[in-house]
């Protein structure tokens, strides 16, 4: 893998997998205008025209909807702008997204992957700023990620976008 950082591994996975795989579809505020808060979607818009959606402010609608995609044999990639806003949807993340297999009887999938930008950064106040991570480790059904070098990044979004399980990408 040629040098680069977080965003660059990220967007290089995120481009692969939908070449790859015509079920993986990019939603979340800001994805295709500045390709999210970070610039780790810009370009799929050019690329993959109809795989990726702008959506309101409204994280549990993201999450629910991201779901509700799942369950119907998709693979959403559904990005909340900063990780403190999940609070926002915990229901559709404990009650639904990791609990939906065990639901019935693991008969499905819900293969999401929610990708949540972490920790502190320039300009952003308080509640932009939280580490969250050890909240969802404690909930069943789901898979954590925190890569810590963008080697690690690329690999695990990757296997994320493959998996059968919901996933809590965690990018700093």
């Amino acid at each position: 893998m040629a040098k680069m950082n977080m965003r660059d591994a990220l967007r290089e996975a995120l481009h692969e997998e939908m070449a790859r795989d015509e079920t993986i579809f990019v939603m979340g505020e800001d994805v295709i205008a500045h390709g999210g808060p970070y610039a780790i979607t810009r370009g799929i818009a050019e690329k993959f025209p109809g795989r990726i959606r702008q959506t309101p402010i409204s994280e549990a609608g993201i999450v629910g909807t991201a779901v509700g995609a799942a369950l119907c044999g998709m693979r959403p990639v559904a990005e909340i702008m900063y990780v403190d806003f999940i609070t926002c949807a915990m229901d559709e993340v404990v009650n639904q997204m990791a609990k939906v297999r065990y639901m019935f009887g693991g008969q499905t999938d819900v293969p999401v992957v929610l990708r949540l930008p972490s920790g502190t950064a320039r300009l952003i106040a308080a509640q932009h700023s939280q580490c969250l991570e050890s909240w969802f480790m404690h909930i069943p059904g789901l898979q954590v990620v925190v890569p810590s070098t963008p080697y690690d990044a690329k690999g695990l979004m990757k296997t994320a976008l493959r998996g059968k399980d919901p996933v809590i990408f965690i990018e700093y």
